[in-house]
């Protein structure tokens, strides 16, 4: 099983996710947006998976900082791939692919799905 965590390493989610990982004892790769890239096609798979509504983070300070017409551009399925590729920012985190199921976030509610998916 592959298990790679999507995300910003200061990212306090992603901290979180991280460490519940480690602390049962599973094998993960972490790949940062930041340090190690994000191209359209690993955007692309992402929104393939979990559809635009659910990976554009809406709350954080990146969104708002775009004007209307930015925010609207980045829903817009064609020219959203290019935009999260520029803001990688906007993408809630974590994002956890195992294999080739997606998850994000690392609610309680997301926790025990992922739980559930490695047999926890």
């Amino acid at each position: 099983m592959n298990i790679t965590v999507y995300g910003i390493s200061n990212c306090d989610t992603v901290k979180k996710a991280r460490t519940w990982l480690q602390q049962h004892a599973i094998d993960f790769h972490f790949h940062d947006f930041r340090k190690d890239g994000l191209d359209a096609v690993l955007v692309a798979q992402m929104l393939a998976a979990l559809g635009i509504e659910k990976v554009v983070n809406k709350r954080g300070t990146t969104w708002r900082q775009l004007d209307a017409d930015q925010q609207a551009e980045v829903l817009l399925a064609a020219a959203s791939a290019r935009l999260l590729v520029e803001h990688p920012t906007l993408i809630k985190r974590p994002v956890i692919a195992i294999d080739d199921h997606w998850l994000i976030g690392f609610s309680k509610q997301d926790q025990h799905a992922l739980s559930d998916h490695l047999g926890l």
